[in-house]
């Protein structure tokens, strides 16, 4: 039996519709596809996704906005990796919005 949680406030909602509209491009896809393996500075993920340098920075601060990925630097390179903790929290969210539970699966 699937039980419906509590409808989330307008501010939860906004924060579920930036996450998704954060993944709705390709090439963003991809690049959660790619960083779902390790860790990658910049260069490794334009080159593994064979795109500019400045393509991969413009939508990575997109991805970080929406608290999809990480950036840490050393020195002059940029680390991003996934955010996993704040992923999973969204996918639950949607779970519980649509009202889905763990043991549906």
């Amino acid at each position: 039996m699937t039980t419906r949680a509590a409808t989330p406030t307008t501010k939860e909602l906004r924060e579920m519709a930036l996450h998704f509209y954060a993944l709705k491009d390709v090439v963003r896809l991809e690049m959660v596809c790619v960083l779902a393996g390790r860790e990658q500075t910049v260069n490794e993920l334009a080159e593994a996704l064979r795109k500019s340098q400045p393509l991969v920075s413009w939508h990575l601060r997109r991805l970080k906005a929406a608290g999809i990925v990480k950036i840490r630097r050393s020195g002059r390179e940029v680390y991003c990796s996934l955010d996993r903790a704040v992923l999973a929290e969204r996918q639950q969210a949607f779970l519980d919005l649509i009202g889905i539970l763990d043991s549906d699966f």
